[in-house]
């Protein structure tokens, strides 16, 4: 995915929290999300909603709150938080992070540096950790020499990235979070379903995001799997199971045991503090 790509893609998420911080009882508030987005984002997202309808937005609507969620359970005093591929995200600025929180962010430098012009004057709420970084390089190193230790638990959040990556550099990404983690250490992250990658209803957003050249290349409906592989415990949630509960989803989420039904997964990972590895991922189907 081209930088320029990845740019457009971080303003039209920062447009969808904003839409949805706008709402009567949203299911989060971000104030920093409009001045990221901007009219050029807004007008985005219109655009979107125009091809794909409103459905297109749901997804990132309620991964942001399950992860805001997610993240302030897993952060503990004087933590370290690694938010991979960040791009306009805020949650340094708008999370209320355990004291001595330390929240790196790993982005391209054009997308830090967008995010840092459009957030001058406002004041982070962790030590906040900027890193220029290419996702498919050595990150890793880059990380070490910020500070980040891998003998103290780290929580992990990887948002929205994964569906932009082909399968080797996914487990490539695994391999390298492992490598970083401390048992104890979190590991959030969502994944789109196989089935619901190849689906008649995603067409118009795949569509839509191949012609931004951001073209979706990975989905797996054992999503538990790419945690498990190293040892890490972990719970697969279904996106349609926290969404309809806040009644922002169409209908309610299938039993677990129905088999090719298109799903979107949440899951939260952690790395036992035991040695050997431990395939213990639940997944919904």
């Amino acid at each position: 995915m081209s930088g320029a790509a990845v740019a457009a893609t971080g303003v039209l998420v920062a447009a969808i929290r904003a839409r949805e911080t706008e709402r009567e009882a949203a299911l989060f508030t971000d104030p920093f999300a409009r001045r990221l987005a901007g009219e050029a984002g807004m007008a985005m997202l219109d655009r979107m909603i125009a091809e794909a309808g409103e459905q297109s937005t749901l997804e990132i609507v309620v991964r942001t709150r399950f992860f805001d969620e997610a993240l302030l359970r897993a952060a503990r005093p004087g933590g370290q938080v690694v938010l991979v591929a960040a791009g306009l995200d805020a949650r340094s600025y708008r999370l209320p992070w355990p004291a001595d929180t330390t929240v790196y962010e790993l982005d391209q430098p054009a997308v830090l540096e967008a995010k840092d012009e459009r957030l001058a004057g406002a004041r982070p709420r962790a030590r906040r950790v900027a890193l220029g970084v290419d996702l498919a390089g050595d990150w890793a190193g880059a990380l070490t020499a910020a500070g980040h230790t891998a003998d103290q638990p780290t929580t992990w959040l990887i948002e929205g990235l994964l569906q932009y990556f082909d399968e080797p550099a996914v487990r490539a990404l695994f391999r390298a979070v492992d490598a970083l983690s401390a048992p104890g250490s979190v590991l959030l992250y969502d994944v789109v379903g196989k089935t619901l990658l190849e689906s008649p209803q995603l067409a118009g957003l795949l569509r839509s995001m191949a012609e931004r050249g951001s073209p979706w290349l990975f989905g797996t409906d054992t999503p538990g799997e790419l945690a498990a592989a190293h040892g890490w415990t972990a719970v697969v949630t279904d996106v349609a199971e926290p969404g309809h509960t806040w009644g922002r989803w169409p209908a309610p989420p299938a039993p677990p045991e129905a088999k090719d039904v298109p799903r979107g997964y949440f899951v939260e990972a952690v790395k036992p503090t035991g040695s050997g590895p431990q395939n213990t991922a639940s997944n919904p189907s």
